[in-house]
């Protein structure tokens, strides 16, 4: 990597793309689940939390599709969210052999709690940053997410 201008020049689209990007998820993870511990929860379970209240009674399968996890990965953050009676699961009606996920109200209230408290974690991370930088990376991350999409349904 060199500096022309303070433009940083990559050899690659591996080190300017991939690996920057890699690390930069690493830090913001390592950074969320610390601000997350006095909570008691971590960035994994709390994207579970948060998706599962905007969908609240679904099944398993829908959830695992929305927070892009396979379903032992899931399992294994459901079965931790319930033994802290943030979530519950029920049979389904309809299918004896699934279940149907349901956020209880300590979940919700945990909810509630940390949305403004991530609000204010992430003022501090994107300080500094233009809010136009902001919407062009957003475009960016979601053209980059469809690309890989295309890319792996292609090919199957």
């Amino acid at each position: 990597m060199t500096s022309l201008g303070g433009v940083f020049m990559y050899e690659s689209y591996d080190q300017s793309v991939g690996i920057l990007t890699n690390v930069t998820n690493k830090k913001l993870v390592r950074y969320l689940n610390t601000n997350l511990e006095r909570f008691n929860i971590t960035t994994e379970q709390w994207i579970v939390l948060l998706k599962l209240s905007g969908k609240n009674k679904i099944s398993q399968k829908s959830l695992a599709e929305i927070v892009n996890k396979d379903q032992p990965t899931l399992t294994r953050i459901l079965d931790i969210l319930e033994k802290k009676s943030l979530i519950e699961r029920h049979p389904n009606e309809k299918d004896r052999r699934c279940f149907v996920l349901h956020i209880t109200e300590k979940g919700t209230a945990l909810k509630e709690k940390i949305e403004p408290f991530l609000e204010n974690v992430f003022e501090v991370i994107l300080q500094g940053i233009p809010s136009e930088n902001l919407n062009m990376y957003t475009k960016v991350l979601l053209q980059l997410n469809e690309n890989i999409d295309n890319a792996y349904s292609k090919n199957k």
